[in-house]
């Protein structure tokens, strides 16, 4: 079906809707991988592929067969070099599409009322955070909201617990078997402690954050599930939401932020 015609042209609404498409795909793309190195790799092999039409266009066939080559070679080289931004392509759709993401999906089953009540009140995990930062203790603090975690709390130490300020304290302690890692809480109870992480390969991280932050934004990067992380180096409060990292927080952003994300379904 004819939309318009430009010139000698003729574009349909497929046309229209397969522009739009790419031209959602390019960004994305561009979002995954601006201001890494990737992205400078991403527009050389652009510029190679220019190249090649410009030279194909000229009728230098020698150099239009070598750029050919190299093309069909790049094109492998890029999946191998994209891999980490492919793979968090990917994640996003997986976490986009989940079905107990729907806001329907969660009427029928009550999840989003059962998340309110699990996290009706963040006090215990704000003291906690709070008194962790004062004594410059780290500590790793996994919140679960719609996505299983089990494989995580079986990599750590099940407890299984309430809830409450004395035994996060006592997780974290430096002289607790369990301080190192992370705990994960789940429908407001400790389900385990002493949880391995994946670990985030973002580029773009400062090199002053350490391991604790790279695995807490691995954690968001993989699941829904909100992620404080507690500076043991200058005591300060970070939070990853969904591949994003908020540093620098303040107790009441820390809260306000916590509070947002649990009690409110996903949009994207």
């Amino acid at each position: 079906m004819l939309a318009f015609r430009l010139g000698f042209l003729e574009i349909g609404w497929l046309d229209l809707l397969d522009i739009g498409l790419v031209t959602l795909l390019i960004y994305q793309i561009y979002h995954l991988v601006r201001g890494s190195v990737a992205s400078r790799v991403f527009v050389g092999y652009l510029l190679v592929y220019l190249a090649y039409l410009l030279v194909k266009a000229l009728g230098l066939n020698l150099m239009t067969t070598i750029l050919e080559y190299f093309i069909s070679v790049g094109a492998l080289a890029l999946i191998i070099i994209f891999q980490h931004e492919i793979r968090r392509f990917l994640l996003l759709i997986g976490k986009s599409t989940n079905l107990s993401n729907s806001r329907l999906f969660k009427r029928w089953l009550l999840r989003e009322t059962e998340i309110m009540d699990a996290y009706a009140s963040l006090k215990p995990i704000l003291d906690t955070c709070k008194a962790l930062s004062g004594e410059f203790s780290g500590g790793l603090l996994v919140l679960q909201k719609n996505d299983d975690l089990e494989k995580f709390a079986q990599s750590g130490e099940i407890i299984d617990a309430d809830m409450s300020k004395p035994l996060l304290l006592a997780i974290f302690s430096q002289y607790s078997p369990l301080h190192d890692g992370a705990v994960l809480i789940s429908e407001g109870r400790i389900r385990a402690a002493r949880c391995i992480l994946p670990v985030s390969e973002d580029d773009e991280l400062p090199a002053t954050l350490g391991f604790r932050h790279r695995a807490a934004l691995g954690m968001s990067e993989a699941t829904d599930a909100a992620v404080i992380a507690v500076s043991e180096e200058s005591g300060r409060l970070s939070l990853a939401l969904n591949g994003e990292l908020y540093t620098n927080l303040s107790l009441p952003e820390l809260e306000s932020r916590l509070e947002g994300y649990l009690r409110a379904p996903k949009t994207h």
